[in-house]
């Protein structure tokens, strides 16, 4: 038995709409867009938790639009019909409908019900430009119209692959961005002298540019890795159906110039070089491209996180400790201790990190528990990797413009603790021996001036070398 759809008057005088088929039936607020599947799924996953991510169901939409203009070649009887869910799609994918999007990030099914919901709010979009009710599903169909040669596990994983696409790219922009703030650093401040660190201990002289060089060459890595990345997320299995094979809801002929047409369509809703893959069932199984994209984003993680953690040293105290950097003071830092301002840019940046590397073991895990023919758990992929590409782009944003543009050099406190260190100690290796100037440096740490009077013992010992 069909969907069916039946108006109902409530004792309040709000109009209701029922909707039924054969598991029972659900009373849907008379101006909603989402109809009975998208009601169960909101219900039975009724966890207090955000919902699917936007850009997942816009990319949904695009497919959905990018069929039914398809359909329009393929169904000249029925043209006019998918015309008008093609300026559905338009309208949901301009914002309209938004709040009908009611499901549940995390979900059993493979992500069925978040398509559900797509379904039926662009039929019921449809409906609503033809003057039609909402759930008169004779007219146009969630799924024997709106989802015509499609699965779950066909038009899923394709959105997914676009949403992750178009975040990358806004990812990458938001890396060069800054790898260009970081140089700027390295070259404004490539003549500070300042004192290295191994280990957080004393080292040899480096300069403060040079810092800012190497954290630009980091994110210059990562820059290349995600701008390569995107090759494999090309490929996508739409038009693979249930298993990668060919739809059952159609007839074979139609389905195979479907097949070619929808993805050329989709090509150019998304200005994205999408292409079919060469073994759908491959792409409908398999979410190890996923689980790839994440470790990228983890080690863009881990170069933000460490970038965070030295900004957060090198401005630590301001007195009581390094300084040699200070951070834009952004906000009060204590409620008890007036005058404090904390590092909250750094400290954010690393619970990002933290974050991603959190969502790549999700990813790693939920990808490795497919099964035969479809891996039943990537809404928990698509809703980690979504999540960690959209922390990651605002991150970048927020870490260029309120931490490392607004950042200054504390040249003063850089040179006083270089001057007060023994990084000159290893220059005279060469010439007195690594023993010798150890010996030295052992026999002149009781007292004032140290450094000081290392600096003299090192020269009077290598006075008697000459010819050096």
């Amino acid at each position: 038995m069909g969907n069916q759809s039946a108006a109902l008057e409530t004792a309040g005088g709000d109009r209701r709409r029922i909707e039924g088929d054969e598991l029972g039936e659900a009373v849907i607020p008379a101006g909603a867009l989402y109809g009975i599947e998208s009601t169960r799924a909101r219900d039975n996953f009724a966890l207090d938790y955000h919902r699917v991510h936007r850009r997942l169901i816009l990319a949904m939409i695009m497919v959905k639009k990018a069929a039914a203009l398809t359909f329009v070649k393929l169904y000249p009887g029925e043209a006019e019909k998918f015309r008008v869910v093609a300026e559905a799609c338009g309208r949901a994918l301009s914002g309209e409908g938004e709040g009908d999007f009611i499901t549940c990030a995390l979900q059993g099914g493979a992500g069925t019900s978040a398509h559900m919901n797509v379904n039926e709010v662009i039929a019921n979009l449809a409906l609503g430009i033809l003057g039609r009710e909402g759930g008169d599903y004779g007219v146009v169909h969630p799924l024997e119209d709106v989802n015509r040669f499609q699965s779950t596990n066909d038009v899923y994983p394709t959105a997914l692959r676009i949403a992750a696409i178009g975040l990358i790219r806004e990812l990458s922009a938001e890396c060069a961005a800054l790898q260009e703030a970081l140089q700027k650093k390295e070259n404004e401040y490539e003549g500070i002298p300042k004192l290295g660190r191994t280990e957080l201990m004393d080292a040899v002289p480096v300069t403060l540019g040079s810092e800012f060089g190497a954290y630009a060459q980091a994110i210059a890595r990562d820059r290349w890795r995600l701008y390569k990345v995107e090759e494999r997320l090309r490929q996508v299995n739409l038009g693979g159906a249930a298993v990668g094979g060919p739809a059952v809801n159609g007839p074979a002929a139609l389905f195979r110039k479907y097949r070619y047409s929808v993805i050329e369509e989709l090509r150019s809703i998304t200005g994205m070089g999408l292409a079919a893959a060469e073994y759908p069932m491959d792409l409908t199984q398999n979410c190890d491209v996923f689980v790839e994209v994440s470790g990228l984003l983890k080690a863009l993680a881990v170069n933000l996180s460490k970038i965070a953690g030295d900004l957060r040293l090198m401005g630590s105290g301001p007195r009581g400790g390094l300084g040699e950097i200070r951070l834009a003071p952004l906000q009060k830092g204590s409620t008890i201790m007036p005058g404090k301002v904390n590092p909250v840019i750094p400290e954010l940046i690393i619970q990002l990190g933290i974050k991603a590397a959190a969502n790549d073991s999700a990813i790693t895990m939920a990808a490795s528990r497919g099964e035969l023919e479809l891996n039943a758990f990537i809404p928990l992929i698509a809703d980690a990797l979504l999540e960690s590409l959209s922390l990651l782009k605002d991150g970048c944003f927020l870490f260029r413009t309120r931490c490392i543009e607004t950042l200054k050099a504390n040249e003063e406190r850089c040179g006083e603790l270089l001057a007060s260190s023994l990084a000159f100690a290893a220059s005279y290796t060469p010439l007195l021996g690594y023993d010798r100037v150890s010996r030295i440096i052992a026999g002149c740490r009781e007292g004032k001036n140290e450094a000081h009077r290392i600096r003299a013992a090192l020269e009077e010992a290598a006075a008697e070398y000459p010819e050096r």
